[in-house]
């Protein structure tokens, strides 16, 4: 069976460059459609956070508006409803082993700005998982994470990878982009990344070597079908 390990944002807010927080988390949407297909296709699925906190969703994420109508945003909280026992007692980040897992997935929201971008645990597990040639998956603010990882020489494992992610322009159009003390898009590109950036709010992925990344919630589905896709044609 394959199995897949989930790293999910345990922060409950955003530090904006003000010093106000603005409430947030994971966002629902990138959790719920790539756990809904990976356990259709009979994976097993772990989901962890730093020290095991129950993640938090961002209720700006379960709006109509969000989440693409009431039908939709009803049908992503009835399935998490449905994991909820998963989401209320995650593993620690720290007590999990990447060859444990066949894909390392993580969702967004604006949680791991605040969390994971500065965790060196994180930072362990999506460079392990890159340099042994296992998926990592990556969506929407999520690559956040990647701020945190390095090898044993200071020198960061994703430079020159091609890449995308919640863009510059997204964060704008979205209204947070003033107030944030960096954005995703710019310090991935200053740190070495090939960044793409599709249309906002579209859905694109891009995927190289074994990175497969997704700019926004509209990609997370198609992020994981094309995981899923992967995962199956190497194990045929």
């Amino acid at each position: 069976m394959n199995s897949v390990l989930f790293v999910v944002s345990a922060a409950d807010h955003w530090t904006l460059n003000d010093g106000s927080l603005h409430p947030t988390g994971y966002w629902a949407e990138e959790l719920a459609e790539p756990h809904r297909l990976f356990t259709e296709a009979g994976w097993q699925i772990t989901i962890a956070t730093p020290d095991g906190v129950a993640p938090t969703i961002d209720a700006g994420s379960l709006t109509p508006a969000a989440a693409g109508g009431e039908d939709r945003a009803a049908a992503i909280v009835a399935y998490l409803d449905t994991i909820g026992s998963e989401l209320d007692e995650p593993r620690s980040i720290s007590d999990v082993t990447v060859a444990d897992y066949d894909v390392v997935f993580y969702p967004g929201g604006h949680g791991p700005m605040e969390d994971l971008a500065v965790d060196a645990v994180s930072g362990r597990i999506m460079t392990e998982a890159l340099d042994s040639g296992r998926i990592l998956g990556v969506v929407c603010h999520a690559p956040a994470a990647m701020l945190a990882a390095k090898r044993a020489d200071g020198s960061w494992p994703f430079t020159g990878y091609r890449m995308t992610g919640f863009t510059d322009e997204e964060e704008t159009l979205g209204g947070l982009a003033p107030k944030a003390k960096w954005l995703v898009q710019s310090r991935l590109v200053e740190l070495g990344a090939v960044f793409v950036a599709g249309e906002a709010w579209g859905e694109h992925t891009e995927i190289d070597r074994n990175l497969y990344t997704g700019q926004n919630p509209a990609s997370s589905a198609a992020l994981a079908g094309e995981i899923i896709a992967a995962v199956t044609a190497k194990s045929a």
